[in-house]
């Protein structure tokens, strides 16, 4: 029996071949009106996104993961407001990097193309689905989107609207596709089409990012889990750091770039621990070491407080929980954070300029903040109106990834008979 993504496979393909050949005015005219189609059908994206919380809600999904699954009016402007950022956007195809002249009079130029047909396998969050497809299309790519079964419906909706957006505008409707079936098979499938697929995009849990990363037989760009850390340092402004704190944790805890652990210089404790506790009590977990858990004196009431565990360092919470650790140097918090961390988002709350180069030197991730909270690192934050994910790896992109993460380049030789000899 055929596969029913061996249809969708093909037709990608073709269409990453007509998509190439656009300009700019094209695809910012179909990436127009598939936002101008978002808006239009919003009623009808909202209503598909309530059935799917509400099965996740009666499923027994945690609030912080619904909170990602969740779509409102805000949300969808923010989505409109994200494909209009790429629009604004430089076309990234077709930039001349470099170029010279060989003595044999052969005349080379390197550009930069799509990387070719994309896909993405991803959890929970039905923006990524409006996102990634923008910053596909805006980059000359086919997208197949594979998001999770618990926002299928939502994922319908909203490449229906985006299909018809591209059709309105004269695009490739083609050139955006949805994995649907809800089935787990469908992504082994994906990981082992060579041939159709360039690059896959993993984006969700250390789980579905580990399964992507050692079953894939076609390249990866990996996106990773967010183990982030904030380290306090004792001449920091601790009445700002509290601010800063509260919110790389409660803002939106289910967010990758949230904080996990709070690193906390030994003479910074007895000050930082008591406003931290008045400002979490009732909100968060804190998960503390004996240094830290001292310097609390009598808890109120409402804190949740448990003694830390080796595990907790390790852990991406996703969660209203914070891991609270002593540390006695700026080395030590950077040794801690090079062990546990993903190589996501770290940060140094501090007025030493030593110690603030020292951590940005030597932290070993793909975003570095001094005296800024964690909740940053983000395409839209950054200027790219939406991403593809945030890139811990260490070649060809890393960080929030916009459309010129979906290049590579193009050698182009000119010559007038030259042969070698």
């Amino acid at each position: 029996m055929t596969n029913p993504l061996d249809t969708i496979f093909v037709s990608l393909k073709q269409a990453q071949v007509k998509l190439a050949e656009q300009n700019r005015a094209s695809k910012d005219k179909a990436l127009a009106a598939a936002a101008a189609a978002i808006d239009r059908d919003r009623a009808i994206i909202l209503k598909a996104n309530v059935g799917d919380v509400e099965k996740a809600r009666n499923g027994g999904m945690k609030e912080s993961l619904v909170d990602r699954l969740l779509l409102n009016d805000k949300r969808i402007d923010n989505i409109i407001e994200g494909i209009e950022t790429v629009i604004r956007q430089e076309d990234p195809i077709g930039k001349m990097q470099a170029g010279w002249t060989l003595p044999n009079g052969l005349q080379i130029e390197k550009v930069t193309v799509p990387i070719g047909v994309v896909a993405i396998i991803y959890e929970s969050r039905p923006n990524v689905t409006a996102d990634c497809a923008a910053i596909a299309y805006k980059a000359g790519c086919s997208i197949l989107l594979r998001g999770s079964s618990s926002a299928l419906e939502s994922n319908k909706a909203l490449v229906r609207s985006i299909k018809a957006g591209l059709a309105d505008g004269g695009g490739i409707t083609d050139a955006v596709a949805l994995a649907e079936s809800g089935s787990r098979d469908e992504v082994d499938v994906i990981l082992n089409v060579r041939g159709f697929i360039d690059v896959v995009l993993p984006r969700g849990g250390k789980d579905l990012i580990r399964r992507v990363v050692e079953n894939a037989r076609i390249p990866v760009i990996e996106t990773g889990e967010g183990n982030c850390h904030i380290y306090v340092e004792p001449s920091a402004d601790m009445n700002n750091a509290i601010d800063i704190i509260v919110n790389a944790k409660l803002q939106r805890p289910g967010a990758c770039n949230a904080v996990e652990t709070l690193l906390v210089h030994k003479d910074a404790l007895t000050v930082i621990m008591p406003l931290l506790t008045s400002a979490i009590a009732g909100k968060a977990e804190l998960r503390c070491d004996d240094a830290a858990k001292a310097a609390i004196g009598a808890p109120p009431a409402s804190l949740v407080l448990r003694d830390a565990v080796e595990e907790d360092w390790a852990t991406e919470f996703l969660d209203y929980i914070l891991a609270v650790k002593t540390v006695s140097s700026c080395d030590e918090a950077i040794t801690h954070i090079n062990r546990y961390g993903t190589k996501h988002s770290e940060a140094i709350l501090t007025n030493d300029l030593k110690s603030a180069e020292k951590f940005k030197t030597q932290v070993d991730a793909a975003c570095v903040y001094v005296n800024a909270s964690t909740r940053f690192t983000d395409g839209g934050e950054f200027g790219f109106g939406a991403e593809l994910g945030i890139s811990t790896q260490k070649f060809h992109t890393r960080g929030p990834m916009g459309p010129e993460a979906l290049t590579t380049i193009k050698y182009l030789i000119n010559g007038s008979g030259q042969i070698r000899s």
